[in-house]
């Protein structure tokens, strides 16, 4: 892959807009649809597609949560374990006030929400309904 090549996937990776990455790398192309031709055909080259595969792989993996760390976030709200941080007035007297800064826990609701999709995820509101049913015969007795 070309200096130019990797300038083009960097820039690429910026917003997804192929046109204004193949202009950044390219700067001698000035029209819009010429560097939309050539970015397409960039973008079909398979190493630059695993170039940009494995950078989006690593960006998604640093600054999105998986699984296990939502779970983990929504049993330590269940638990009241938490803390949010909020904003609190308070009259200082003569009509004045001041803001400042305190922890809270989660309230009931907070914790409810958290238990519920805790518990969706484990299928523990899934109601499995049994009929015992006996078959039913048709018999043509009727005569002719």
């Amino acid at each position: 892959m070309t200096d130019k090549q990797r300038k083009f996937c960097d820039e690429y990776l910026i917003d997804c807009n192929g046109t204004r990455a193949y202009k950044a790398a390219y700067p001698n192309v000035k029209k819009d649809s010429s560097a939309a031709v050539c970015a397409n055909k960039l973008l079909k080259i398979t190493k630059i597609q695993e170039y940009i595969n494995k950078q989006l792989n690593k960006i998604s993996s640093e600054k999105t949560a998986d699984a296990k760390e939502v779970m983990e976030y929504l049993t330590s709200v269940l638990r009241g374990e938490s803390q949010a941080e909020i904003v609190v007035i308070e009259g200082t007297g003569d009509g004045c006030s001041d803001a400042r800064k305190m922890k809270k826990a989660p309230d009931e609701k907070e914790r409810l929400r958290a238990a519920e999709l805790l518990g969706k995820r484990y299928g523990l509101f899934k109601e499995s309904v049994s009929m015992e049913v006996e078959p039913v015969v048709i018999v043509n007795d009727l005569k002719e």
